[in-house]
């Protein structure tokens, strides 16, 4: 379980960005696998997601979350009422208390946000063609057009996997040099012709772009630590028929 320092300074935010460990899945989904989209026996996902409520403090059900489709989308959570599992979307912006909120990935990054002036939480989930649609912006527009001010927000990165696993053809180098000739900088050669690609900085960079100064990152390469956590690409590269999904939470009191 990884914390950040930024957001453990508020008595009414809880949330942690989850590792793999502390669960009752086998396999190579071994341990705490959250993802119910995956193919993991489902009785140990819900009691993965049962253990993630206890530990956050959750008391209502499991942690809400999305049907995760790597889009721009952004659900909004106003009242209780409006409260729905599984809406399709890539984050949550959220003004119910009480509720926990979380986002799944497996290389992808993690975003958590609170606004502690308005008090506002909200999630993310960004990989490379996420981050390319504007989820990142999408997310802190609709935090704007809810009167939080950017330069209030805290917004943390949690594990993702690192630019030296991070490998591409250059088609992907081209996609973001098109939106921005810029984003060069993220994109790095290889000796095989084939470029390594910094997520994280790129993702750091559009919300230090967009006004957010207060911005934490958990630095930790998920392809790397396979003791800590599932990763899409290593799985791919082992051959391996499905992959467990890490869960990223954040709940306000």
């Amino acid at each position: 379980m990884f914390y950040s320092l930024k957001l453990k300074k508020f008595s009414n935010v809880k949330h942690c960005f989850f590792s793999r460990k502390n669960g009752f899945s086998k396999g190579f989904y071994k341990s705490l696998n959250c993802g119910l989209g995956s193919n993991d026996e489902k009785e140990k996902v819900l009691k993965n997601l049962e253990f993630i409520s206890t530990k956050i403090g959750c008391k209502k059900n499991s942690p809400i979350t999305l049907n995760q489709r790597h889009t721009d989308q952004v659900i909004h959570f106003k009242k209780e009422e409006s409260i729905k599992d599984k809406l399709t979307g890539d984050a949550i912006v959220s003004e119910v208390k009480n509720i926990s909120i979380g986002i799944l990935t497996a290389d992808c990054a993690p975003v958590l946000f609170y606004d502690p002036k308005k008090n506002v939480i909200g999630c993310a989930h960004s990989g490379w063609k996420g981050a390319l649609k504007g989820i990142i912006s999408n997310t802190i527009k609709k935090f704007n057009e809810i009167n939080s001010k950017s330069n209030d927000l805290i917004a943390v990165v949690g594990p993702c996997i690192g630019k030296i696993n991070y490998e591409v053809e250059a088609d992907l180098l081209e996609k973001f040099i098109v939106k921005d000739k810029k984003n060069e900088i993220f994109f790095k050669k290889c000796n095989n012709k084939k470029y390594t690609f910094d997520l994280r900085g790129f993702i750091n960079e559009e919300i230090s772009n967009l006004g957010i100064k207060n911005i934490d990152n958990i630095d930790i390469d998920t392809f790397s630590k396979k003791e800590l956590f599932y990763s899409y690409r290593r799985s791919r590269l082992n051959n391996e028929k499905d992959y467990g999904r890490c869960i990223s939470v954040i709940l306000m009191t």
